[in-house]
């Protein structure tokens, strides 16, 4: 029998290392202040995190497997509290550097393993519209993490910031110590030179990581390239930071659309279709917009693309990969993390927004119809 955890539980826990993310940025002047260093080398602790989280979205998904589901999260939990307290006392930058990267190692535990326990308890459709579920939380976590973080920046700096990142942490440590349950239900051998070698010939599995690499790379993209657009439009930094609500708008329609979708049982390929296409659409749109503050409607658009298309590749992409579920999900999350972080420096080359989300969306588009014919071959 499948053990089934708190919805809203693993709402929270997917949503807790998006707030992480977003929450911190404000504070990046605070800290370039308090610390003495240039905003370069304060903005080197976000490029210190992203490595981190992903070496841990790799370590925490084979010890789900291995552990077991709980004995991860709440280790994982434990590290992320221990190196927040540590960056909410320190006065040297380089032990803010390494408490980051401790932190972003160990809050990775809330995105894989949040997914491996979903995996663990749902399937096929249901899983579809827990993980539809899962993206409404998603899409209000930046707005959430964006505006706590510049009223706690103000108040106090990024000492109130890290308080505030362990303050919630050991909460969340504390829950997920008395009422998160195990749905681990049996143990298999870990095997992950044979497990890496059939998803490394599972073409499904690199068109999934693929199209989810489509879609962060354009969503994060704009937070690279769109202040530069919006600063040369004659507005301000607090003014982009406002668009956070656009971008949040987009996302929660597409999560409402999606979950509605799948309600009238709409199928998750032709989902994906109507995203691509939305996405290509939005892109298009932004390139020709870009002398316009009102480029923000195609990225409105993209973004509800990126609501509709994101819940139902995850629950796709690994379902013929139950019996290691973790270490499926932290080999495919790796994949789809090198595939993003090769994106956005491609992205930084090319200094042009409308040009990168266009090339986004074709490609998204591309592995799209490619993936579904697969399927509808097979």
């Amino acid at each position: 029998m499948k053990v089934k955890p708190s919805l809203w539980l693993m709402v929270v826990m997917l949503m807790f290392p998006q707030i992480v993310e977003t929450i911190y940025s404000p504070a990046l002047g605070s800290i370039s202040q308090s610390f003495a260093v240039s905003d370069t080398q304060a903005a080197q602790t976000l490029s210190i995190y992203f490595s981190a989280f992903a070496i841990g979205v790799a370590a925490w998904g084979v010890l789900a497997d291995f552990w077991g589901r709980r004995p991860a999260m709440l280790l994982g939990l434990l590290i992320y509290s221990c190196a927040a307290f540590v960056a909410m006392q320190t006065e040297s930058f380089t032990v803010l550097m390494i408490a980051r990267a401790f932190s972003a190692f160990g809050i990775a535990v809330g995105s894989v393993v949040t997914q491996t326990m979903l995996r663990d308890a749902f399937d096929g459709e249901a899983l579809g519209k827990v993980f539809s579920l899962m993206g409404l939380g998603i899409a209000i976590s930046p707005v959430i993490g964006m505006f706590c973080g510049g009223q706690l920046s103000q108040a106090g700096g990024h000492q109130f910031v890290f308080f505030a990142l362990f303050a919630m942490a050991i909460g969340l440590l504390i829950y997920n110590f008395f009422l998160l349950p195990e749905t681990q239900t049996e143990k298999q051998p870990l095997k992950l030179g044979a497990l890496s070698a059939r998803m490394l010939k599972d073409v499904q599995i690199w068109q999934s990581a693929l199209l989810v690499a489509f879609y962060n790379i354009a969503l994060f993209a704009y937070y690279q390239l769109g202040g530069f657009h919006v600063a040369a439009l004659g507005f301000t930094s607090e003014q982009f930071g406002y668009s956070g609500l656009v971008l949040g708008i987009g996302s929660l329609l597409g999560s409402f659309l999606n979950k509605g979708l799948l309600t009238k049982n709409v199928s998750q390929h032709l989902l994906l279709k109507g995203a691509g296409m939305m996405f290509t659409l939005g892109a298009v749109g932004v390139y020709t917009m870009l002398d316009s503050i009102w480029f923000l409607i195609p990225i409105m658009i993209i973004v509800t693309a990126y609501g509709i298309a994101i819940p139902n590749i995850l629950s796709m992409a690994l379902s013929n990969y139950r019996q290691q579920a973790g270490s499926a999900a932290a080999l495919f999350g790796l994949m789809y993390y090198l595939f993003i972080g090769s994106g956005l420096g491609l992205a930084g080359i090319i200094q042009h927004l409308g040009t990168v989300l266009i090339a986004c969306g074709v490609g998204a588009m591309i592995v799209t119809y490619t993936l579904s014919s697969r399927v509808a071959a097979a």
